[in-house]
């Protein structure tokens, strides 16, 4: 059972259809971190392009899904209420697994430090159980 709806997502972060990569929240720590799932069909607009032989999500997109998860942790906290959360850094990021139609994709994102209103996350991205990308994601909370 879910935590957050897609619904509830889109009243933290501003992302909207076709750039909401989070179906549903599971877990949510406001300010520490967030699990949320992604249900990855076919009929996702980018697999028209990447690749019509062999449909894979693009590496960077899952980083931007597990970017957006961690976005739901940091601001459900009241001090950032509002606020969005921007792309700061991604480093080390791994990508060891394909993502392919039919996949679901858990998404987890620890919030390891924050300073003001930089902070980094620990992402990782798992298909059943299994790590699919992995990467340390900077950020930094402005104003809308």
């Amino acid at each position: 059972m879910s935590l957050l709806t897609t619904k509830e997502i889109m009243e933290i972060i501003p992302h909207r259809q076709p750039f909401l990569l989070v179906d549903t929240i599971e877990e949510l720590e406001p300010g520490v971190r967030a699990v949320g799932r992604k249900c990855v069909s076919y009929n996702e607009p980018y697999f028209a392009g990447h690749f019509p032989e062999e449909p894979v999500m693009p590496g960077v997109l899952i980083v931007e899904a597990l970017a957006q998860v961690g976005a739901v942790a940091i601001l459900s906290q009241p001090d950032f209420k509002g606020k969005t959360a921007y792309f700061g850094a991604i480093n080390s990021a791994k990508f060891k697994k394909k993502v392919v139609p039919g996949d679901v994709l858990t998404l987890e994102t620890e919030i390891i430090k924050v300073k003001g209103p930089i902070g980094v996350g620990s992402a990782k991205a798992y298909v059943d159980g299994k790590l699919a990308v992995q990467a340390e994601l900077t950020f930094a909370v402005g104003e809308r």
